[in-house]
């Protein structure tokens, strides 16, 4: 689902336009996917309420406003916000500040928290000979229940997989095609998707330069965790 097929929500008096793009209406019973785009100015109080909430800029720069610290953020930033937790965001503008946020369960706590995690700043790890990634979000970060990722796909067709989790994802840059039990879907920056546990699936990237992929699962884990994975 693409996030312009989703009609926007806005509370009034705050800067934030909400498209709830991934819940339990698609069958993702655990994570709930929203694109968040902050308009210029401070937003009001947000609040994951029971859940905790995994953020990660697009586009726009602005501020993270958290437990009286506060927390800058840019694109390709993640931020980690506890359950119960109030925060604002605050866009110097002009320019929208664009975040894709998760509310996943809180079950197993969070402790040493990093509020904040750059890409930039992230070791890149190999899932195999045509896929990277960079761990965002995580136990690392003081995240137990969720793991939020960067999948780096080169140019190519990986080998047929399948996972034990749940998981959903947005396409931050690229373009390609979604196989995913015996159908195609076309894949380009913007797009939001959900994977239930054990679908065969697999990413081709059909442009001339690396994909990105933003990804959230539970629990907290290492993207390389395969139910089945077919030879080559």
């Amino acid at each position: 689902m693409a996030e312009q097929d989703v009609a926007p929500t806005r509370e009034e008096g705050d800067t934030a336009e909400v498209r709830v793009t991934i819940d339990e209406s698609v069958g993702s019973l655990r994570l709930e996917q929203r694109v968040i785009r902050f308009g210029p100015g401070r937003s009001s109080p947000r609040d994951p309420g029971g859940r905790q909430e995994l953020l990660y800029v697009t586009s726009g720069s602005g501020t993270l406003h958290a437990a009286g610290v506060e927390h800058l953020l840019e694109p390709a930033t993640a931020a980690f916000v506890l359950a119960g937790e109030t925060y604002e965001i605050e866009n110097p503008g002009p320019e929208p500040l664009v975040v894709v946020s998760v509310l996943a369960p809180a079950e197993l706590g969070a402790d040493r928290r990093r509020v904040t995690v750059r890409f930039d700043d992230q070791e890149e790890l190999r899932a195999d000979e045509r896929r990277r990634f960079r761990l965002l979000v995580d136990e690392d970060a003081g995240c137990h229940d969720v793991t939020q990722f960067i999948g780096l796909v080169e140019p190519s067709r990986a080998a047929d997989h399948s996972h034990p989790y749940d998981e959903v994802g947005y396409v931050v840059e690229g373009v390609g095609v979604a196989h995913i039990g015996g159908g195609d879907t076309p894949l380009r920056a913007g797009l939001c998707f959900h994977l239930p546990p054990q679908p065969v699936h697999c990413i081709e990237n059909t442009g001339p330069g690396v994909m990105l992929i933003m990804g959230v699962f539970p629990p907290a884990g290492s993207p390389r965790q395969r139910s089945y994975e077919a030879d080559g």
